[in-house]
């Protein structure tokens, strides 16, 4: 049995169902433990009835500690904030043996156990970014991404989590500022601040927009494992922005195009019984005169993704 752990609000909530549909249909055994970010997320899960599906409410998660500090964090940051925490929660409270943590706009091609299989006998896996060189932001986001990491409940992971909860509760804003940039820049120091660490080496996990030039989908001889929907925005003209780095045509024909599509059809499922709300998170498009000459030049760069709704139903 695999356990993993999310956390989204209502206007990611199209994404985390993806997200677990995914799951649902590649993982043989597992259990998903949810944090709902808001009163409607968790209103609007509860009545999905999901399977092998556990939804914690921000009521019953939050402590003092996290509540002290909530005012001083952006909704955004605050989320970061409670990465660790949200971990160290499931593991706690349902006595789990490892938990792994998953972004909520990941979606899953193959199995993830192989992934966690990798660690052995370790006690915490994290992935590295993997940055195309032209892409690369290391010194400032950080090595490894807070996206797919596992612990282990023994004193190894544990002692890892604690210290990472501690950290992001002095600190997690969303700038870089004295070598550190939100619950990220932590983890550089990993391999050796901590024991028993393993750094993924499975190619297929954690292909991402910022790595993704580096790999061939169609030939290549690994199987992708998830994708890390990082950067796509739908706006309120009716199109979509996937991100502002370089992606094939074969990309978004495999990867986005599908994606949308399921995004799409998971909204109007619930906009059935909420017609009122957006699950998309929605954004509004701002026209500045400089949004021209930004275009020109990331279509220049092959960089311009913002395409119309309608071409990917």
């Amino acid at each position: 049995m695999n356990y993993f752990c999310t956390l989204f609000d209502s206007n990611y909530l199209s994404r985390g169902l993806a997200m677990y549909e995914s799951l649902s249909e590649n993982c043989d055994s597992f259990h998903l433990y949810v944090f709902a970010f808001d009163d409607l997320c968790f209103d609007v899960l509860k009545n999905e009835k999901l399977k092998n599906v556990t939804i914690i409410s921000l009521s019953d998660f939050e402590d003092p500690e996290l509540l002290e500090i909530k005012p001083t964090r952006s909704a955004g940051e605050y989320c970061w904030t409670c990465t660790p925490s949200v971990i160290k929660y499931a593991i706690d409270k349902f006595n789990l043996p490892l938990c792994t943590y998953l972004d909520a706009d990941l979606y899953f091609f193959n199995d993830p156990a192989v992934l966690i299989e990798e660690m052995g006998d370790k006690s915490i896996l994290i992935t590295e970014h993997r940055y195309t060189p032209r892409y690369d932001q290391s010194a400032t986001s950080g090595i490894y991404c807070v996206q797919f990491m596992t612990f282990k409940n023994d004193k190894y992971g544990m002692d890892s989590l604690i210290w990472w909860r501690d950290a992001c509760l002095e600190w997690c804003y969303a700038r870089f500022e004295n070598g550190k940039f939100g619950d990220q820049k932590y983890l550089d120091d990993w391999p050796t601040r901590f024991e028993n660490v393993h750094v993924l080496q499975h190619l297929g996990g954690g292909i991402a927009p910022w790595n993704i030039q580096q790999y061939d989908l169609v030939t290549s001889d690994f199987k992708l494992i998830f994708y890390h929907f990082h950067g796509l925005k739908f706006l309120n003209n009716n199109h979509v922005e996937l991100g502002n780095y370089r992606l094939k045509e074969i990309d978004i024909k495999i990867l986005y195009s599908p994606y949308i599509k399921k995004l799409e059809l998971i909204r109007k499922k619930i906009e059935n019984n909420d017609k009122k709300n957006d699950f998309h998170g929605t954004q509004s498009f701002e026209y500045h005169w400089k949004v021209p000459i930004r275009n020109v030049r990331r279509k220049m760069l092959g960089e311009y993704n913002i395409i119309k709704l309608s071409e990917f139903l």
